[in-house]
């Protein structure tokens, strides 16, 4: 018995992976149609009798990639246009194992992986994290998950880049356009490199494992939402037991489920195969994660803000103001009597 539940994990994974391959011979087209043809909205599902019209829904939902460098999502956005967007090798993301200049690392990138004007949803790249400033990574994910925190060519600055922005200056001026729409994160999708994770884990170094759990776990993503999205990257480059090693020993970690939500892809590069055709899985699997998201986004709409929701807003910040005042007003008088204490005679 106690054989058998150590093999549970390692079972769920190798179920997973044959439902993965099933689904990819049978269903890729219609889930990918179904993407095609998405407003954003179209998976909202009616809960305590509240309207459809009474739902805050945007235009287009927000689906954004974080992650530390070199976990690949550049080329997860890649492989989503050539999946969905049917782009074949066509590099739309420039990567850093590509001649990437170094300006493209310091925006963010709106990108429209469907390749249609009647999009509902886009993909947001971002600028990767370093291992050594998590700290600072939490700071501004928390700045991107606030309302209207995210905008195409947003500057994602770091201590150190001051010295590149006299060189890149005519390329960065439009960096903070008023022209690019503000947009609020519906979703995020960690995306982590499963051969640096586990090759630093056979040298015995935990901090990529380590970096990654504060990043997943971060309260800025877990508000509402439940866990991101994690897409584990680079995978082909282990042999199959270490992949599959890597995957248990990541979601342990995490304490996430080792199959939902959890995706292994192999992405494309601008040096890359076309993946709809010689790796249908890692096709299937980036569209059902995309999927996933649309389904997470929808779920977690807002209701619409009434005039008395408004009416009672002002009036808590009218309330908090006075109570202010009041404070302010009592610490003096209060000094003014300390002050004045003693000198009364009766």
């Amino acid at each position: 018995m106690q054989n058998l539940s150590k093999m549970t994990p390692l079972l769920k994974v190798l179920r997973e992976m044959e439902r993965l391959y099933l689904m990819s011979t049978e269903s890729l087209d219609e889930l990918r149609q179904k993407l095609m043809s998405y407003k954003a909205g179209d998976f909202w599902v009616p809960v305590g009798g509240i309207n459809k019209d009474d739902m805050d829904i945007p235009p287009v939902n927000t689906i954004l990639l974080v992650g530390f460098h070199n976990s690949g999502k550049s080329s997860l956005v890649n492989l989503m246009y050539s999946v969905l967007g049917r782009s074949g090798l066509i590099p739309f993301a420039l990567t850093s194992s590509g001649n990437a200049c170094a300006y493209t690392t310091l925006m963010m990138e709106e990108h429209n992986v469907l390749r249609s004007a009647r999009s509902g949803f886009c993909i947001y790249d971002t600028r990767g994290f370093d291992y050594d400033g998590v700290e600072e990574a939490l700071l501004e994910l928390k700045e991107w998950m606030a309302p209207d925190g995210v905008h195409h060519k947003k500057l994602c600055l770091r201590p150190g880049d001051d010295v590149l922005l006299p060189i890149l200056a005519n390329k960065l001026e439009d960096a903070s356009s008023s022209m690019f729409m503000k947009r609020n994160v519906n979703c995020v999708m960690v995306v982590a490199n499963a051969s640096e994770i586990y090759v630093s884990l056979r040298l015995g170094d935990f901090k990529p494992l380590d970096a990654l759990k504060q990043l997943f776990c971060s309260p800025s993503l877990n508000q509402s939402n439940g866990n991101p999205i994690l897409i584990l990257t680079h995978g082909d480059k282990l042999s199959t037991e270490d992949r599959i090693d890597c995957r248990l020993k990541i979601s342990k970690h995490l304490g996430t489920s080792e199959t939902n939500g959890i995706y292994d892809i192999v992405c494309v590069t601008e040096y890359g195969l076309l993946a709809d055709e010689y790796d249908p899985i890692s096709a299937y699997a980036v569209t059902e994660a995309v999927y996933r998201a649309l389904l997470i986004s929808d779920r977690a709409q807002l209701v619409k803000k009434t005039f008395m929701d408004w009416a009672l807003y002002a009036l808590s910040w009218l309330l908090c103001f006075l109570a202010g005042i009041f404070a302010c007003l009592a610490h003096v008088f209060n000094c003014l009597a300390q002050k004045h204490k003693g000198k009364m005679k009766w």
